[in-house]
């Protein structure tokens, strides 16, 4: 993990055509021998950093979301703020990097962009105690939980809105380390350059630690697990043509265009 006085920044990049596992050093990336949150470490050897060649910076086992977690969307959704954490999953098979593109369905109303934390885990995670579960945390991303919201209505859950290829856009890497407060952070999404959403987590319902604490009484947490906490209000409608870029302070920006479904 990073060290506690300076943050690193961990990332998956396509190096001479293998995924490697690395660490962002000024403008090179420091190589590793396997994943870091596995505890491997740098092999010594460096490539230049090219933001073109990023994955997505974590391999989850399962990627758990949070519905309905700040204050704002719930008023903006019209729904009562829940008593405790509503989680549901989004397939592995979803997860994109940045600057690839988001695909839009077709013959769907409307495809919606969702700004979120996201949370990787650094180690194994059951019935953990919330004062202890940011201990389990191995740094934090950027993830849009992209989802189709005539059929998150005509379903009733979050299953086929959420799960299509494409719609689990993260990056454009993890920060770890340094004392990061994931708690008070400005989160901003865009829209072809225009502000959408515009929150801090601080608006969060349900904390990051909370929602360890309760995901890891159902189900084990593995290292490389992802949890996407929820999204502010704001959320609204993409297109073909469209770029959504999304802002956490002390993370960086995860940036995708959106595309057509071919047909």
């Amino acid at each position: 993990m990073g060290s506690p006085g300076k943050p690193a920044r961990f990332v998956r990049m396509t190096v001479e055509g293998a995924v490697r596992f690395g660490r962002i050093d000024g403008d090179r990336v420091a190589l590793y021998a396997g994943d870091p949150i596995a505890g491997a470490a740098a092999d010594g050897k460096s490539v230049p950093f090219d933001a073109r060649l990023l994955g997505v910076p974590c391999v989850p086992s399962k990627i758990l979301g949070v519905g309905t977690n700040y204050r704002a969307h719930a008023l903006e959704m019209k729904k009562p703020l829940p008593d405790e954490p509503l989680l549901f999953f989004k397939p592995p098979t979803a997860l994109l990097p940045a600057l690839a593109p988001i695909v839009r369905p077709r013959g769907y109303q409307r495809t919606d962009y969702e700004g979120e934390l996201g949370v990787v885990i650094g180690r194994r995670a059951r019935r953990v105690r919330e004062s202890e579960a940011l201990d389990y945390v191995f740094g934090y991303t950027i993830v849009n939980d992209v989802t189709v919201r005539d059929l998150q209505k005509k379903d009733g859950q979050f299953t086929r809105a959420k799960g299509f290829d494409t719609f689990c856009p993260v990056g454009p890497w993890i920060v770890s380390g340094g004392g990061l407060d994931a708690g008070d952070l400005r989160l901003v999404t865009r829209l072809n350059g225009v502000v959408k959403q515009d929150s801090r987590t601080s608006d969060l319902i349900f904390s990051i630690a909370k929602v360890i604490e309760v995901a890891s009484r159902v189900m084990t947490l593995e290292p490389g697990d992802l949890i996407s906490t929820g999204t502010p209000s704001g959320v609204g409608p993409i297109a073909p043509g469209d770029t959504v870029e999304i802002e956490i302070e002390q993370i960086g920006t995860l940036k995708n265009p959106v595309v057509e479904e071919a047909e």
